[in-house]
């Protein structure tokens, strides 16, 4: 597979390449936006590594440029770890956000994730299951070690958005969006109640969920399957 790496720091670049080649990524680099979007079109990567500060744009603007075109998942990296930021890239439609300094091995796992998400769009089953958890998006039905689980509709649309969106974070307004409509945008706390309700079902320990995640001040992910 093909990764695009956009990123001004030669040094990020080399690190960056080193550690997808090791992992038999054909890797390809940009140090400009620029440069970057004219090789997203050129090279048609499966992937793209994308770094928020480049010196003739900003990270954000190439993120809309090639979203205008094309479904690539994008993985953001940034020295700003603030909210606003993550939310501002996810909502622009970036798949993951990852926070300079890294762990390399969280990268690779954030960018398979991303990869694999990617690889079944279209063609995914209507049977999604992590865990014990078993959710049939036809049937829109849930079970947990095989026995049914009794959900609100509002719980029920809440894992229906999750599962669609496997591994990928989710913004609390993209939640609210998906679920409310437009005009609860801003209604964060719609989400924190019934997402504590939804994950009081199918946790094992809702106190340590280990299938939805939360990314702090940011929203929610459902963890890779």
């Amino acid at each position: 597979m093909k990764i695009l790496i956009i990123d001004d720091e030669e040094q990020m670049r080399r690190l960056l390449t080193i550690t997808l080649e090791a992992s038999n990524y054909k890797v390809f680099e940009a140090a400009t936006g620029k440069d970057g979007i004219t090789q997203t079109a050129m090279q048609r990567p499966d992937a793209i590594v994308l770094d928020m500060g480049l010196p003739d744009m900003p990270g954000i603007e190439v993120l809309r440029t090639v979203r205008a075109w094309s479904s690539v998942p994008v993985i953001v990296l940034s020295v700003r770890g603030g909210e606003e930021d993550k939310v501002m890239m996810l909502d622009a439609g970036a798949d993951d956000y990852v926070t300079k300094p890294f762990s390399p091995q969280e990268l690779l796992a954030r960018l398979r994730v991303a990869l694999r998400h990617a690889a079944t769009k279209g063609v995914e089953s209507p049977i999604a299951r992590i865990g014990a958890l078993e959710i049939d998006l036809s049937a829109r039905t849930v079970k947990k070690h095989g026995d049914l689980v009794k959900l609100t509709a509002t719980e029920y649309n809440i894992l229906s958005v999750l599962v669609r969106n496997e591994g990928r974070v989710l913004t609390y307004s993209q939640i609210l969006r998906e679920v409310w409509g437009n005009q609860y945008a801003d209604a964060t706390h719609y989400v924190h109640v019934h997402m504590a309700a939804l994950r009081r079902k199918i946790e094992e320990n809702p106190a340590e969920p280990e299938l939805i995640m939360t990314e702090s001040g940011v929203g929610y992910r459902l963890r890779g399957i």
